[in-house]
């Protein structure tokens, strides 16, 4: 799903103190080995944690804070492909029914403690068992694993699955056995205090409403450094953007950690004591038409409505430039790897168009009148909204808009309630298992209703195949159905904005809000001056 500008007060807010002294490491370096003094990171972020437990928490800064701490065995590179993060190598059986993942053997918690392949097994035993938070519906296939060695773990699966170790290997925070395994329920487990860590900082001061203060590791060896550059991480709560704005032009902050409206991003493209990085989304903005609901059962009148609609006017009237066209197509730019002979196009706009496959299917513009829900929150859609119902009436489709508080939108679009849904995907980085979601008929976010039997044999091919080349033919057809049909109208990828200090240097943009700059190997190998 997707997810104003306040007034310019600090609410409240107490950003620590870029300056402050920390304490010094045994080299005098401030634990980087390369910094005379000790340098602290000052991150803002609009929102609190609200769970430090990793394999619960959901909100960004939850996300942000946990992933300094508790290790993923894989991350993403900038083409949006999984690469080697705790994890070295991976690999399926033959048959398919057997994953296997190879770890590091130079990394260890913060107690002391040797991160091994038990660690990893503990962590998926205790996601199955309990349910706990989204990786639990990414595992169906899953029967048990074992550490047959200290680096190497064995999946035994129920059936091939391609997507298992990429999904797994990038949405599981690895926690630790010796601490969570203690405990009654791990998904209970608030591990609000006395943090291990075998990322690149652990949490030491909470402050909450106000800051979250993060100390260096000594050893974090996924940067060249062998330990991180910055001494000390604060998360500092504000308000609103603008708020984060003034705090970093003042240098009071170094990060602001959530991604810019495009209107401000433009303001601070100019400021040289500021610097822009831009990442693109994973997932998508989009239309869904009801196909349950005559006459959108009808391609036609699917087409119709793609055809009546300037994407690219609105890429750059509302989003000022800060999109990229998806090609109409479900598998979005952003993943080079499935890109090779695909060549699919947007739709183009063309009012007319509209109107003669109307009128060749044989409706007037008096059966023409579509209800739109969307989040009247989210700027961005609210204001693209008025502009497809305005584009629309060109074509002789009459769109009135329906802007709903969000409770009430979630609720009517998992209910299947309304005719047209506008909306936005974040993450969808595995089509391999995010297709069954969107396109098979229980697929919990196939709010479109597809049912093609085509698109079900090609989702089988895809979800069992070994490795992604094998899986590339199938995912191509999938995304030329449903370009074709209409299944889902992909109207651009979000391009999202980040400021930083201009006197940091050394960040590593990833692709999605989510990982942004606000990564560990990012914040580990940042350094000012």
């Amino acid at each position: 799903m997707s997810v104003g500008l306040s007034a310019l007060v600090l609410a409240g807010c107490v950003p620590s103190n870029p300056d402050a002294p920390g304490e010094d490491s045994a080299d005098g370096t401030g634990g980087s080995g390369q910094q005379a003094e000790d340098t602290t990171l000052n991150i803002g972020t609009t929102a609190d944690v609200v769970n430090y437990n990793p394999l619960v928490g959901n909100s960004r800064t939850d996300t942000w804070v946990t992933n300094l701490m508790y290790p993923h065995m894989m991350t993403l590179d900038d083409s949006g492909q999984k690469v080697p993060a705790l994890a070295t190598d991976w690999g399926y059986s033959e048959d398919g029914t057997t994953a296997w993942v190879e770890i590091r053997d130079d990394m260890e918690w913060t107690d002391g403690e040797a991160l091994d392949a038990d660690d990893v097994v503990f962590t998926i035993d205790a996601i199955q068992a309990e349910q706990i938070g989204t990786v639990a519906g990414m595992i169906g296939a899953y029967e048990s694993a074992e550490a047959v060695s200290p680096t190497r773990v064995e999946f035994t699966l129920s059936r091939p699955d391609g997507a298992f170790l990429t999904s797994v290997g990038f949405w599981m925070p690895v926690v630790p056995e010796h601490i969570f395994g203690e405990v009654e329920s791990v998904a209970e487990f608030a591990n609000d205090s006395d943090w291990v860590s075998a990322g690149p900082f652990v949490l030491s001061t909470v402050e909450r409403g106000q800051r979250y203060v993060l100390e260096a590791v000594d050893n974090y060896p996924l940067v060249e450094s062998g330990t991180p550059n910055v001494d000390e991480v604060v998360f500092s709560v504000y308000p609103d953007v603008n708020t984060e704005v003034l705090a970093l032009r003042s240098g009071e902050l170094d990060l602001i950690g959530n991604a810019l409206p495009p209107a401000v991003a433009e303001q601070l493209s100019s400021d040289e004591s500021v610097e822009l990085y831009t990442v693109p989304s994973l997932g998508w903005a989009h239309m869904q038409y009801n196909m349950r609901r005559p006459p959108l059962d009808d391609v036609d009148v699917r087409r119709a409505l793609a055809h009546a609609v300037d994407y690219e006017a609105i890429r750059q009237v509302v989003l000022g430039g800060n999109a990229i066209s998806a090609d109409s197509s479900v598998l979005t730019p952003v993943f080079e790897q499935w890109q090779d002979g695909l060549d699919l196009e947007e739709y183009a706009y063309d009012p007319e168009q509209s109107r003669q496959l109307l009128e060749d299917a044989g409706y007037s513009e008096e059966d023409l009148t579509f209800e739109m829900i969307y989040d009247q929150a989210d700027p961005m859609i609210s204001t693209w909204a008025e502009l497809v119902r305005d584009q629309s009436a060109e074509a002789g489709i009459t769109i009135e808009l329906a802007g709903l508080e969000r409770n009430t939108y979630l609720s009517r679009t998992a209910d299947r309630d309304f005719d047209i849904y506008a909306g936005s995907w974040a993450v969808i980085d595995e089509p391999q298992s995010n297709f069954s979601l969107l396109f098979a008929p229980d697929g919990f976010i196939n709010y479109a209703g597809v049912e093609d039997a085509e698109i079900n044999e090609l989702m089988e091919e895809a979800s069992t195949a070994l490795s992604p080349e094998d899986a590339k033919e199938p995912l191509q057809e999938i995304a030329r159905i449903v370009h074709d049909q209409v299944y889902d109208n992909v109207m651009y990828v979000e391009q999202f904005n980040f400021a930083a200090s201009s006197n940091w240097t050394g960040f590593e943009p990833k692709p999605s809000d989510l990982l942004s700059l606000v990564n560990p190997q990012s914040l580990a190998q940042a350094s000012s001056g």
